[in-house]
């Protein structure tokens, strides 16, 4: 049995995983957004969470490298701290390499502008997206400048997804205000081609097609 193999073996029994191929000059860094986006509050150790604080560095480190020519993300999440998840979308729309996203499972909440921060993107057949307004849980709104607070809040993330979609505000705000849809809730779910139809999403695919998709994108910077 060769050394490959044996290092196989060990990690099955050991880590109870198998070990990753390892892929020689491999230009493509993929980030995955999974469970619950963890920001100023650590949540429960029984959540499955992705920390801003662990992102963050990484796509800095993936912006200065000389190896790495383009970023894929693949999400399924279900939203979680707002400001988190908007200053990891706000840094990955700012990367001067090429991006591509996947959704898979689900991209809700503020997992929306997460999932079309890239130069392109695209959403599983039988992925979703939930389209809703901010919500703060255990929150009682009692005075104005609270309100006017989650408004603002709102009109940015808003700002945000139409900016790197072809949605317009009215629509958008049509998604999210939509009642019937969600019980005891306003707001849309998206599924698939639904999300492509109303102008969030670029395509309805998989990896391969992320994959060639972020590759000519590659090429055609490489080309200038």
């Amino acid at each position: 049995m060769n050394q490959d193999a044996n290092t196989s073996l060990n990690s099955i029994k050991e880590m109870g995983t198998a070990s990753l191929p390892v892929l020689k000059q491999n230009n493509i860094h993929c980030i995955t957004i999974i469970g619950q986006i963890e920001g100023h509050m650590v949540l429960p150790p029984q959540n499955k969470t992705t920390k801003y604080e662990h992102i963050i560095p990484q796509l800095i480190a993936i912006e200065q490298s000389k190896d790495i020519e383009g970023l894929i993300l693949i999400l399924n999440t279900v939203g979680g701290d707002v400001e988190a998840g908007l200053a990891i979308a706000e840094m990955i729309s700012t990367m001067s390499k090429p991006t591509v996203s996947l959704v898979l499972g689900g991209g809700h909440s503020i997992g929306v502008p997460l999932s079309v921060c890239t130069d392109y993107s695209f959403i599983a057949s039988t992925a979703s997206m939930t389209v809703h307004p901010i919500r703060m849980s255990g929150l009682v709104i009692g005075i104005p400048q609270t309100y006017d607070y989650l408004n603002k809040m709102q009109e940015r993330i808003v700002t945000f997804v139409t900016k790197h979609t072809s949605i317009t505000k009215e629509d958008f705000y049509a998604l999210m205000l939509k009642t019937g849809e969600l019980a005891d809730d306003v707001g849309t779910v998206l599924v698939g081609q639904e999300a492509v139809d109303c102008g969030l999403i670029n395509e309805v695919g998989g990896i391969d097609q992320a994959i060639k998709k972020l590759q000519n994108l590659m090429e055609n910077k490489e080309d200038k």
